[in-house]
């Protein structure tokens, strides 16, 4: 799962460090909440930020998952960006 985003330009916006950092956690959070980590057999999350633009590429290899590893990982994607919007919305 790939998600790009523009946030807006505020005169206050996070450093780009603490959003690939919250946007990465949360990908991760995501997973781990609906996933049992013995059923994942490789997780990749990847977050770039520049020019104030958020990429985010979730990887997930769960063969054995109760729940569609493709769902989950277009989930936490979904959730990281929306937690970056969360912090240029602050």
């Amino acid at each position: 799962m790939s998600d790009d985003a523009t946030p807006s330009t505020d005169a206050e916006t996070p450093a780009d460090e603490t959003v690939v950092e919250t946007a990465a956690a949360t990908a991760e959070d995501v997973v781990f909440s609906r996933l049992d980590r013995s059923a994942i057999a490789d997780l990749d999350v990847t977050v770039t930020f520049e020019d104030k633009v958020l990429e985010i590429d979730v990887y997930l290899n769960a063969p054995d998952a109760r729940a569609d590893p493709e769902t989950v990982a277009d989930d936490a994607a979904l959730a990281a960006r929306s937690a970056v919007d969360d912090l240029f919305d602050a």
